[in-house]
């Protein structure tokens, strides 16, 4: 429509003056493929997007504001679908409900508190990454499309996702298995693996590779709660 592209263009001309990188952000086809940047309310996507795209959601399932009985989300399905979401080269808008005096619920301050502690220890397998050739590997279907992000099941210790910075490929583990974790994305047809450690633990990593599969012992101690991240280099 001819008022969005008057829109579209007086605002990036205005961040170009201004010397700021300025989006908009859209929902279905509201705008051409790349003109903006594609957002998708309450849902996520099944595969890598080349082009940078969005999740807007809630920390409540039942609301964007402050009502009684509130059903919220469990830090570990936010962090989860967060890790989801950015391998497969999107962001997350994360949203809460003040209440009418403007304070934050405290089960909502705990789920971010949560969350940043997560990034705490795990932040160097997201900032700054890049997807991989694939974004995961796993037995849980994540759907593409709006109002799903409370639908799927909950993920387990065969669930991976990847991200990748500056030569080294980052595999985070969506459940904590009780020996092994078995990669079967990471065999040695993707490249013969040179090291592997754990983001927050300081301890080596005993594990092994084949044609089939990376293969990692699980350390005794979690650095941390919810999802943990392995840092891979390959040789050569």
């Amino acid at each position: 429509m001819p008022y969005l592209q008057k829109f579209a263009a007086f605002y990036y001309n205005r961040g170009a003056q201004w010397g700021q990188g300025v989006a908009i952000n859209h929902k279905l086809e509201a705008f051409p493929e790349g003109a903006a940047v594609y957002n998708i309310e309450r849902g996520q996507l099944s595969d890598i997007r080349p082009i940078f795209w969005q999740t807007d959601t809630s920390i409540s399932k039942n609301s964007w504001g402050y009502v009684k009985d509130q059903d919220y989300k469990t830090p570990a399905a936010v962090i989860h679908d967060f890790i989801d979401i950015v391998s497969k080269n999107g962001a997350l808008l994360l949203n809460v409900g003040p209440r009418p005096d403007g304070v934050i619920p405290e089960a909502e301050v705990s789920v971010l508190l949560e969350l940043g502690r997560w990034l705490e220890v795990n932040g160097e397998a997201i900032y700054g990454t890049r997807p991989w050739k694939a974004f995961g590997e796993g037995p849980t279907a994540v759907a593409t499309g709006g109002f799903t992000d409370t639908k799927r099941a909950a993920f387990t210790h065969e669930d991976f996702r990847f991200t990748a910075k500056g030569g080294a490929l980052y595999c985070i583990c969506l459940g904590w298995p009780e020996k092994e974790l078995t990669v079967k994305s990471l065999g040695t047809t993707a490249g013969k693996v040179g090291a592997v450690t754990m983001l927050g633990s300081s301890g080596p990593l005993t594990w092994s590779q084949d044609d089939r599969a990376l293969r990692i012992s699980a350390p005794q101690e979690r650095p941390c709660d919810h999802a943990w991240a392995l840092k891979i280099r390959l040789a050569g």
